[in-house]
């Protein structure tokens, strides 16, 4: 335990109340956090770091303070609010236990200066590795979402479209690519908002097609990029290392050329024509076999595949796919993606990977 070394005389009963306060609080939400990442997400790296930050917090907890803790006339007991009350999904509970931790951490810094000279250092430290484990927590809750999504959304202007989109995540959806060409600025920013919060809604990774600048705006999960855009790296920098960077491919060189250069996953096709991409020829199927034996990261086949074809891509070896027309043109958009889901779920679970359709959170 770390003594006080107030040199200033008595340090005030309510200062020791708020420290003793702010590290019980810092301690139950790290254990919050810390056991997801254990149980959830089975992430020894993650859980380790929390229970690091709990151990060291703990060297601070001595008995001096614990002495001044005074439970029954504390009013703040009788404080609530509805929020705490509730949690909608598992994303809130741990995004709430994160800003638990970082206030308490900073109320440590800020009073635990009139407590020991090394206490606002300290924490201040601890503070930005919560930080960046609260980072490292959501990139890896991305890729882990990435990798059990087998259909892929990428839009196209419709008038209906929020409400397209809104049946598909209700079907199951879980990844989605906001892309108009033709659209202006504001409305694209507005559309991509608007999308960005709905899909995270339903727990679904939203990605933006082309525009790194759109994509910071709204706190999209990242971008896809096509041959011409950007370079990977580029984004990278701007981006930063937890968000989400897909390529088109149409070929093998593109292929490896985008798994070098640090692409998350990949975009196979078009496999048919499709007026998506009218100046590209189909890559075919035989593409789709090629992604299938060489991609070292996730791929979707894309590009004219329907309720029709989806068994012939599926044969040829995709796992997961992405689709335009298929659902945005629906009549039923919440029944097309059921039906994709089903049928990409029987071929995992016949290539023994079922863990790929299930849901993340």
């Amino acid at each position: 335990m770390v003594e006080s070394h107030n040199q200033r005389g008595q340090v005030q009963p309510a200062v020791c109340r708020i420290l003793d306060a702010n590290l019980d609080r810092a301690r139950e939400g790290l254990r919050i956090i810390e056991e997801w990442c254990r149980f959830g997400l089975n992430n020894a790296q993650l859980s380790g770091e929390c229970k690091q930050l709990r151990q060291e917090l703990a060297t601070w907890h001595n008995s001096e303070l614990r002495a001044a803790r005074d439970t029954p006339s504390d009013p703040g007991t009788q404080l609530t609010h509805p929020q705490e009350q509730q949690r909608t999904d598992l994303k809130s509970l741990l995004q709430a236990n994160f800003c638990r931790v970082e206030e308490a951490l900073r109320v440590l810094e800020e009073y635990g200066k009139l407590y020991h000279p090394q206490m606002g250092s300290v924490f201040k430290h601890m503070r930005y590795r919560v930080y960046i484990l609260e980072s490292q927590f959501l990139g890896y809750e991305r890729h882990q979402q990435l990798l059990r999504s087998q259909l892929y959304l990428v839009t196209s202007p419709a008038n209906d479209l929020l409400s397209v989109v809104e049946a598909a995540l209700a079907g199951g959806l879980t990844l989605v690519q906001y892309r108009d060409k033709n659209a202006k600025d504001g409305d694209r920013l507005a559309h991509a908002q608007q999308l960005c919060q709905l899909c995270h809604k339903y727990g679904a990774l939203f990605l933006v097609n082309d525009r790194i600048d759109l994509a910071l705006a709204v706190e999209a999960d990242g971008v896809h990029l096509g041959q011409q855009d950007l370079p990977i790296k580029v984004a990278r920098q701007l981006l930063g290392p937890h968000k989400i960077i897909g390529c088109s491919t149409t070929n093998a060189e593109e292929m490896q050329r985008a798994i070098q250069g640090g692409a998350d996953y990949i975009g196979v096709g078009p496999v048919y024509e499709t007026p998506t991409k009218a100046d590209k020829p189909a890559a075919g199927l035989e593409y789709v076999r090629y992604a299938a034996q060489h991609s070292s990261v996730p791929w979707f086949a894309i590009g004219g595949i329907d309720v029709n074809n989806i068994n012939d891509v599926i044969s040829a070896g995709a796992e997961r796919v992405a689709v335009v027309r298929a659902i945005v043109e629906a009549e039923q958009p919440t029944l097309v993606t059921q039906y994709f889901i089903s049928q990409l779920t029987r071929v995992h679970i016949r290539n023994n990977k079922p863990e790929l359709s299930q849901s993340y959170v």
